[in-house]
């Protein structure tokens, strides 16, 4: 669970932006994680109240935004959701593609009282 680090770096991230910007607290965390980022969202979730223990953030809320895995079909152009579909076009069945989103991770927003 590779998880857990990603969390840990998202925290330093978070307090060096506190500290650079004289920021008390970070009232919410806002990240976009892509279906395709290899990133489980739950896993996220599970392990952030444990992480912000005895941290600036400790009353922070995390909020996770999913986005879909979007690909475009190579043969006839159609987009579609590649996870639901199983890598395969639904229009024409090929299952040649380009991603066009769902590889994204980043924090999305710092929601602040001040």
């Amino acid at each position: 669970m590779h998880e857990l680090g990603i969390v840990m770096s998202i925290i330093k991230d978070t307090e060096e932006y506190m500290t650079q910007n004289n920021l008390q607290s970070i009232e919410k965390i806002v990240l976009q994680v892509g279906a395709l980022s290899g990133v489980v969202p739950k896993y996220l979730t599970d392990v952030f109240p444990m992480a912000i223990m005895d941290t600036k953030l400790s009353n922070t809320v995390l909020e996770v935004e999913e986005t879909l895995g979007i690909g475009i079909c190579n043969a006839c152009g159609f987009r579609y959701d590649l996870i639901q579909n199983n890598n395969t076009c639904p229009l024409c069945k090929d299952t040649s593609f380009s991603i066009i989103s769902g590889k994204e991770f980043m924090i999305k927003e710092l929601h602040t009282l001040e």
